[in-house]
């Protein structure tokens, strides 16, 4: 078991509007395709947990907006805790359990030459 928890977001009906509005086409994501875990530290409860994500939320908010869109110009100005609890359903999960034999590598260090 890893000391990590992890919260998994669904986007709602302001992301998805946001998503269509971009260009001509009105294309959204679908919330039911894959989604993105984002592995965050340990929490004791749902509260310590909320509390944690609303250390680190900006940075996921971003993660998903650039998911969708690469030109920021277009990202909502006003990335609020509030705003990204209206954007996304947020769900969390306590346990994380490694069933690989081999080291957990994160990508973004190998495309910069820091994996040890």
């Amino acid at each position: 078991m890893l000391n990590r928890s992890v919260v998994i977001l669904t986007p709602r009906q302001p992301y998805l509007d946001w998503a269509a509005g971009l260009d001509d086409s009105g294309q959204a994501p679908d919330p039911e395709d894959e989604k993105t875990i984002y592995l965050i530290p340990e929490y004791g409860d749902d509260i310590e947990a909320m509390e944690i994500l609303s250390r680190c939320y900006d940075i996921i908010f971003e993660m998903e907006l650039e998911g969708w869109h690469l030109d920021e110009s277009a990202w909502p100005v006003d990335r609020t805790f509030k705003k990204f609890r209206d954007w996304f359903a947020i769900e969390f999960h306590s346990v994380v359990e490694d069933l690989c034999d081999f080291p957990i590598v994160d990508d973004d260090d190998e495309f910069l030459g820091t994996t040890q």
